[in-house]
């Protein structure tokens, strides 16, 4: 019996890409890119985006794929005074994979400005397009921390997302595509940072 457990013994370890956060378990395409620390959760490298044009730094929480969902959490875009380009963090909902999700998108700039910032966006296997009005202002535009709460009704496929207790017509829009699915946290290709992350679904 010596021989298999040498042989075990031999094989390379699997390398976890998870992490715990806030009481879950999240799963990162990248681990390293991310840290946890005295309650704060960093994404500290910024990626380009991948094709099709959609995010893909973002962490998924393991818990089941949920029908109805609230996501609350404080937000933090990168300060201006270290910011290179127009930043934002993003909300992902009704994740089914990498090329099945919806997801909000707050910016530093409001849709009139730039049609693919602060809004809700649709993923089903191409590009990212846009489900939301162009009308709304700018959500992460200060640098500061902002409370975030999003609320996704997979019955009727309704999701509204309030900033410090606002909400505009960007930040509302209805797809019946996608259902039941998970949650996450992360950024188009930014940095930014998150804290007192609560989740709540059935």
């Amino acid at each position: 019996m010596l021989l298999p457990i040498l042989l075990l013994a031999a094989l390379p370890a699997v390398a976890d890409d998870s992490f715990s956060a806030f009481g879950l378990k999240w799963r990162a395409p990248t681990l390293s890119d991310w840290k946890f620390e005295d309650g704060v959760m960093h994404l500290l490298v910024p990626r380009p985006s991948t094709q099709p044009r959609r995010p893909s730094q973002y962490v998924i929480a393991e818990t089941p794929d949920y029908t109805k969902v609230t996501i609350e959490a404080e937000m933090q875009a990168e300060p201006e005074h270290v910011r290179k380009r127009h930043n934002s963090l993003i909300l992902v909902y009704a994740w089914r994979d990498k090329d099945h999700f919806n997801y909000a998108h707050l910016s530093v700039d409001s849709a009139k400005q730039a049609v693919v910032h602060n809004g809700i966006f649709h993923v089903y296997g191409g590009d990212r397009v846009r489900i939301s009005s162009e009308e709304g202002p700018a959500t992460l535009k200060d640098g500061k921390w902002h409370k975030v709460k999003l609320a996704y009704d997979g019955t009727t496929g309704r999701v509204d997302v309030w900033v410090d207790g606002v909400t505009s017509p960007a930040m509302r829009a209805v797809d019946m595509s996608l259902g039941a699915g998970k949650v996450g946290l992360g950024s188009f290709f930014d940095m930014g940072t998150f804290r007192n992350v609560r989740i709540q679904g059935e």
